[in-house]
């Protein structure tokens, strides 16, 4: 187990992607959010859910290799909008203890 940060994460991320950000590179990140939700769900779905038949959806990725896509897609669209998102993490867990009264 490594003791990483999400920015280190998000630097690791802009080495990788160096030199192969499209102009709408963006908007592509967007839309690979949504997408990548789509397939967690139709994943989750397909081992617990709903729909137990759905064999091809057991063949893809499992939800929680769906969730590692999630995360490096949030991370490379904070990246590119220069969001920290250690910071934004700390703000949200914040504003849910204040409404769980977990001050």
């Amino acid at each position: 187990m490594t003791n990483k940060t999400i920015s280190d994460y998000q630097k690791e991320l802009r080495q990788i992607d160096k030199g192969r950000r499209p102009k709408d590179y963006t908007s592509m990140l967007i839309l690979a959010i949504v997408e990548e939700v789509g397939e967690m769900a139709r994943a989750y779905l397909a081992k617990w859910g709903r729909k137990p038949s759905n064999i091809r959806a057991q063949k893809d990725e499992t939800y929680k290799q769906e969730l590692g896509d999630i995360m490096l897609a949030i991370m490379k669209l904070a990246s590119i909008k220069k969001i920290d998102l250690d910071k934004q993490i700390q703000y949200s867990l914040r504003k849910i203890k204040k409404r769980r009264k977990i001050v």
